[in-house]
């Protein structure tokens, strides 16, 4: 076995070497000049790595006898050093430059990252049950299926050599002629593929051309990150799950602001469950046109109502003038992140082009990959099997909250989607619970108080049916029914 030495390798620094003569050739000269000159006007400080002999060999054109001639030329003049198996090194000079008097460029600034206060990461190693996790279980996904369309396309030879920015066209069609059988009319040429709905909706904040934007209060989280790093000028407008909205509220606060754009999630809202009724969404429709405002729909959970009904989304009713995202994430795997916006004539070449510059293209593969999936009927049928276990968790936990919850707490009922709002009296402390449950090995995640503006007019949790299997969520709500009672006390 060949021993390697252990030490690690300083960078060489980069020279610019200049051809003296009149031959087609870098001469051992050049070399040798080029180190003296940088040498000598202190630009090489003492112990830097000159380039590798192999370096010169490839950069110059040059045999490795030439690079190998310049460098004695160096050692023999006193000027570098040759460390066995490390590389020649510049020795001391008087007068050398000190390495640590390199400059140093200024720090590079960037504004503060958001933060998301959560409960139970000290006990991530105990695996605690996680009461808050808006993610479906993973083994209600259909992964062998998702493998199957994979093996599949990566054997057909005719995968595309390049991205399209818009995506997979094949794709755009299915999704069209889905959209169209739920009532919203679609063309292929009207959407554009993205990473999750998350990708579409900051390429849908870029491209506003007013700087403000009116959603939710609260809002979904990772969102309202995002409206904060685009320095948006944000409207929130209050939303209590257990009442719907104040029309007349938010008609004051949208005159105030003005807002270029309304954010939405019409349909199971993130994070309190909550959806509109066609009552209020038509009413919207109409503040839209008193005060010239759009609209950007998160129709991410519509698909996850059992019965294989829909609630009309925003764009079923408004027309192609609703900006609309949609996403295949949670239903079929987190980390494929693939969704879409449908988009219209007027709007689609400006956001195609916001795309582009900020992320040319997504991975084909991906979009070929769901493509398959959709054709084969799988999603279909992924879906009838995710309702029923959906519906099987939303019973079991709605059961299991009557049954645990002391009086004064109140919850939501979506009637579909993953998640519910679990609404706890405002004499309890949620951090002082989210502690006292820790100690008991279960976790909350405190994020939702973030997708507020301004004070929390909401005091709660959201719970995630669909993620914990139903005893261990069982378990979980009973501990935590057991730490609001002695909180209450």
């Amino acid at each position: 076995m060949v021993e390697r030495s252990s030490q690690i390798r300083a960078p060489y620094v980069r020279l610019r070497i200049e051809k003296r003569g009149n031959g087609p050739h870098f001469t051992k000269l050049d070399i040798v000049e080029a180190v003296l000159r940088e040498h000598a006007s202190g630009r090489l400080p003492p112990q830097s790595r000159l380039p590798p002999v192999r370096v010169l060999h490839h950069q110059l054109g040059i045999s490795k006898n030439t690079a190998q001639a310049a460098y004695e030329e160096l050692t023999a003049r006193g000027v570098v050093e040759n460390r066995k198996r490390l590389g020649y090194f510049v020795l001391p000079d008087e007068g050398a430059r000190d390495p640590a008097s390199t400059p140093r460029p200024a720090a590079l600034r960037v504004r503060d990252s958001p933060t998301t206060a959560t409960a139970g990461r000290r006990a991530e190693r105990r695996t605690p049950i996680l009461l808050t996790n808006v993610f479906i279980a993973h083994e209600l996904l259909p992964l062998p299926r998702i493998a199957e369309c994979f093996r599949a396309c990566l054997k057909n030879p005719g995968l595309p050599y390049m991205y399209d920015a818009q995506g997979f066209r094949p794709l755009r069609e299915r999704i069209a002629e889905r959209l169209k059988r739920r009532g919203i009319p679609a063309q292929a040429d009207d959407i554009i593929m993205t990473a999750g709905s998350q990708q579409a909706l900051d390429i849908a904040v870029r491209a506003l051309p007013k700087r403000s934007i009116a959603t939710e209060n609260p809002t979904y989280g990772i969102g309202k990150q995002l409206f904060e790093l685009q320095q948006m000028q944000v409207a929130g407008l209050p939303l209590d799950p257990f009442t719907g909205i104040d029309l007349q509220d938010w008609r004051r606060r949208i005159v105030a602001q003005r807002p270029a754009a309304l954010y939405l999630t019409t349909n199971f809202h993130n994070p309190t469950g909550y959806s509109y009724s066609t009552t209020e969404l038509t009413a919207l429709l109409a503040l839209s046109q008193e005060f010239d405002f759009g609209f950007i729909e998160d129709d991410w959970g519509s698909d996850m109502l059992s019965y294989s009904e829909f609630r009309p989304p925003l764009r079923a009713l408004g027309g192609d003038r609703v900006l609309y995202l949609n996403s295949f994430t949670k239903k079929l795997l987190p980390s494929l992140r693939i969704g879409y916006l449908l988009a219209n004539a007027d709007t689609r070449d400006a956001l195609l082009a916001t795309k582009r510059a900020a992320a040319l293209g997504n991975p084909p593969l991906i979009e070929i990959v769901l493509h398959e999936f959709l054709e084969r009927g799988y999603y279909d049928a992924h879906l009838r099997a995710l309702h029923r276990e959906l519906d099987s968790r939303y019973r079991a936990c709605l059961e299991t909250l009557s049954d645990v919850m002391p009086q004064g707490v109140r919850w939501t009922t979506p009637g579909g989607g993953p998640i519910l709002w679990l609404e706890i009296p405002r004499n309890i402390d949620l951090v002082k619970l989210a502690e006292r449950l820790l100690e008991r090995n279960v976790a909350i995640n405190l994020g939702s108080r973030n997708c507020f503006f301004g004070e929390p007019h909401l005091h709660g949790v959201v719970i995630g049916y669909a993620h914990c299997a139903p005893k261990r969520l069982a378990s979980g709500l009973a501990i935590l029914g057991e730490e609001i009672k002695r909180g209450l006390k």
